[in-house]
C-alpha cells in the first residue's frame, strides 16, 4: 500500500501526475522508436558509416570524418584517408597555360565508387577540389561533374605553370553527413611541352592587402596579433574599389566569400565559410567587412587564397602569413 502513494508523491513532486507521468513515458518511447527508425529509411546510397571507417597500420594516422562547424586546418597528406582519390591518365600530357579536361575518381578503400547519390550537396556542390601547385601561387577551386562511369567526376582546368600540382577533395558522404577529404597529385609540364623542373621557389613575405583590377582585398586577424598555433583565431576580411564606389559582391557557393587556407608544403587545408550565413543580410556595399574562424596546429608559412564575386566576376587574392607557437 506504501508504495502506490510513494510513486504519487514523486509525481506530484515532479510537476504532474500518473497519467501525465505515463503520457511522457509513451512519447519519449515514440521519439526513440522515430529516431530509430529512420536510421534506416532509404536515402539513395548503398554506402553505411563502415565504408568510411578504416583501421590504420601501427603508427599510421586515419583522417576522422570532420565537424564543418568547427574549421581546422587539416593534415590531409599526413594521414590515410577512408577514400582516395585518383586521376585518370590524361589523353595528353597536361602542359602550362593550356587548357585540360581531367577525371576523378573517388572510391572507399574497399574500392567502392562514390557517385552523386552518396554525396550530400555543401555550398551548392557536391565535390570542391581545390588545386594548387608546388608554389600554391595558382590556385583553382573547381567543381566537377558526375562522369557516366559512377564515382567518376570530370572537371576542366588550365594550370599557369609547371610542376606537380596538388588536388584536395571536399566533400560530404551522405551515410556520415560529416565533411572528409583526400589528395592526389599530378604533374603539368613547362609551356611548350617541354618537360623540366619548375622555377626555382621563392619565399613569398607576408601580406595582409592585395590591389587588383580595380579592388583592395585585405585580410587581418580581428585583434591585429599574429596567428598562434593551437589556437582559433578570428580573421575580418574586406573587399573595397580603389575608387570609393560601391563593390558589387554576389553570392558564391551560398557565402559572400570564401577562404581556402595552405601550408607552404601543401600538407593540408582549411576551407573556411564566413560566420555571416544569412544571405538576406547584406553586406556594406561600399565595404563588404565579413569575419571567419580558424584553428591552426603548427606554426609555420602559410598562405589563406580569397574567393569572391565581385563585379560580376570571380576574384581570387592570396594572404601569406605565419603562425608562431
Amino acid at each position: 500500500m506504501n508504495a502506490p502513494a510513494t510513486a504519487s508523491k514523486e509525481s506530484q513532486y515532479l510537476g504532474f501526475g500518473p497519467a501525465q507521468l505515463r503520457q511522457v513515458v509513451a512519447y519519449t518511447g515514440l521519439a526513440v522508436l522515430l529516431f530509430w527508425a529512420a536510421r534506416f529509411i532509404p536515402t539513395g546510397t548503398a554506402l553505411h558509416t563502415s565504408d568510411f571507417q578504416v583501421a590504420g597500420a601501427p603508427g599510421e594516422r586515419v583522417l576522422e570524418v570532420c565537424d564543418p562547424s568547427n574549421p581546422q586546418f587539416l593534415p590531409v597528406v599526413a594521414v590515410r584517408s577512408p577514400v582516395s582519390l585518383t586521376l585518370a591518365p590524361p589523353a595528353r600530357p597536361l602542359v602550362a597555360e593550356e587548357p585540360a579536361r581531367l577525371t576523378a575518381r573517388l572510391a572507399t578503400a574497399a574500392g567502392k565508387p562514390l557517385a552523386p547519390v552518396d554525396l550530400l550537396v555543401a555550398h551548392t556542390q557536391r565535390l570542391h577540389l581545390m588545386i594548387v601547385d608546388p608554389a600554391v601561387g595558382d590556385y583553382h577551386h573547381v567543381h566537377p561533374t558526375p562522369g557516366k562511369v559512377p564515382g567518376e567526376w570530370n572537371f576542366e582546368l588550365t594550370p599557369r605553370a609547371s610542376g606537380t600540382y596538388r588536388i584536395f577533395g571536399d566533400f560530404m558522404p551522405a551515410a556520415t553527413a560529416r565533411g572528409l577529404y583526400t589528395s592526389a597529385d599530378f604533374k603539368v609540364e613547362a609551356a611548350g611541352g617541354v618537360a623540366g623542373s619548375p622555377a626555382p621557389r621563392v619565399a613569398v613575405e607576408p601580406n595582409d592587402t592585395v590591389e587588383a583590377e580595380g579592388l583592395r582585398f585585405v585580410l587581418t586577424t580581428l585583434d591585429g596579433r599574429p596567428i598562434r598555433a593551437a589556437t582559433e583565431a578570428r580573421l575580418v576580411f574586406t573587399v573595397e574599389r580603389l575608387d570609393g564606389a560601391p563593390v558589387a559582391l554576389a553570392p558564391v557557393m551560398d557565402a559572400y566569400a570564401h577562404l581556402v587556407a595552405f601550408d607552404d608544403e601543401r600538407m593540408g587545408f582549411a576551407h573556411l565559410h564566413p560566420d555571416q550565413a544569412d544571405l538576406r543580410e547584406l553586406p556594406d556595399p561600399v565595404k563588404p567587412r565579413l569575419t571567419f574562424r580558424i584553428t591552426i596546429p603548427n606554426p609555420g608559412r602559410y598562405v589563406i587564397w580569397s574567393q569572391v564575386d565581385a563585379d560580376g566576376a570571380e576574384r581570387f587574392a592570396p594572404f601569406w602569413f605565419d603562425v608562431v607557437p
